[in-house]
This record gives structure tokens, sequence and C-alpha cells, in this order.
């Protein structure tokens, strides 16, 4: 992959919804090539924003590019180069997990292999149930291996650990590094203290629909810990 200063980048994002801004004039960045975390409350305005970058929404002002393209008018071909996992999931209920990869896997010119990423993710010991009749976890098992199987340059895991055991979240931790030694770009979004400090390289805290901080892990925390970093920003935020 093209090393891109900012694979993703979102310069005053603003999405109302009817009596309610989700971002308000949001702004931040995602290195190539490296695990972006936005992590912030439930409501920050995270979900809106991943789905603005993948272009599922269309912001009302400001702009997001990925890949150096603005996603809402992104082509076939630039879509392919990105993988989301959503937190609604988003996938279809009457197939099995099993050909649900196949066919996503055959829409990609060089996918994953389905059964090496299936057995990695734990997705085949359930790979013949019918996706409606799934786990909270098996759910999530499936929907970050449906985001992968196309080897996409950058990803937006959505809370991708929601719902999993310990085993289940370590599982994710391991994946996440394993993709980005390949070079993905990775955006994870998580109100999990535990999480962002375990992934990421460059660290973003939103509130009530606004950056509040951003930069590596250590600029952000600087002396303290994120705990008291990320309280008394969200609550100054709040106020």
């Amino acid at each position: 992959m093209t090393a891109f200063e900012s694979t993703v980048r979102l310069e005053g994002l603003v999405r109302r919804f009817t009596g309610l801004t989700a971002c308000d004039a949001m702004s931040w960045s995602a290195p190539g090539g490296a695990v972006t975390t936005v992590l912030g409350p439930n409501g920050a305005g995270k979900t809106t924003a991943v789905e603005c970058a993948v272009g599922l929404q269309r912001p009302d002002a400001g702009s997001v590019t990925v890949l150096d393209i603005d996603p809402w008018r992104a082509g076939p071909e630039h879509r392919a180069r990105v993988g989301v996992m959503l937190q609604s999931g988003g996938l279809p209920t009457g197939t099995t997990p099993s050909r649900l990869l196949r066919h996503l896997a055959g829409l990609y010119a060089d996918p994953a292999p389905v059964d090496e990423l299936a057995h990695r993710l734990g997705v085949d010991g359930f790979a013949r149930t019918t996706v409606r009749r799934l786990s909270g976890g098996q759910h999530q098992r499936l929907a970050l291996a449906a985001a992968l199987v196309g080897r996409p340059e950058v990803v937006f895991l959505d809370e991708p650990t929601a719902g999993l055991d310990p085993h289940g979240r370590l599982d994710v931790y391991d994946l996440v590094d394993e993709i980005r030694s390949g070079g993905t770009t990775v955006v994870v979004t998580t109100h999990s203290f535990e999480e962002a400090e375990r992934l990421a390289d460059h660290l973003v805290i939103v509130s009530d629909g606004r950056t509040v901080a951003e930069g590596s892990p250590a600029e952000v925390v600087g002396s303290g810990t994120l705990e008291q970093v990320y309280f008394g920003l969200t609550r100054r935020a709040a106020g």
C-alpha cells in the first residue's frame, strides 16, 4: 500500500439529525499503516463519523477523505479498498457464515483465505449456523471477518469487541496487531480504556460530537493516566 501522511482525514465534520447534532465540527486524522483509536462515551459521534467515512452518510458540512477520496462520491474501486465493521452489523440473516464469507471473497480480486480467516476468528465453530441464530459474540466475530476478507487498505472497526468474552477480545487485539503489521490502516472506535491503551498508535478522544484531544497516547496522556485525562476532557466538553 502507498503510504499516506493521513489516510483518513475529517475536517470540521458536521452531521445533524432532527433535534441532534451528532458531529459538531469534528476534526481528526488517521495516519497510514497505524491503529487510530477513537475513544469516547456513547453518543459522542463515533459511529456517525465512521458512517460518513465509509460513505453511508453524507456530511452536512465539513469534509471527509479516505485514501484522498471523498467516500460519498467514491466508486466501486475505492470501496473495495476499504473495510468496515459496523455496530449494527448489516449482515444478511438468512445465510450461514460460511456461505456469506465465500460470497464476499468472490467480490474481490485478492481476498484473504476464507478458511484461514474463519479459523483465526473462531468463525469455523459456527460456520453452518444461520446468521440469525448466532449469539452476540458470534455475530461480532463474523462481522469482523466480513470486514477483513477483502484485504482492505483501510478498515474501520466500530466497537469490535462489544459482546466478546476476554478470550475473544484478545483474539481481536492480536488480529489488529497482525493487520497493522501488514501495512493496513486501522480505525477502531471504543469506550474502553483497556482497548485504547492496548491498540492505539494514534489516539483521538471525542465528546459531544467534538474532538477534545488527539495525538500519540503519550502526547495525550502526558504525566497522568488515560482515565484522568479522559474524564477531565469529556466533563469539560459536556459542561
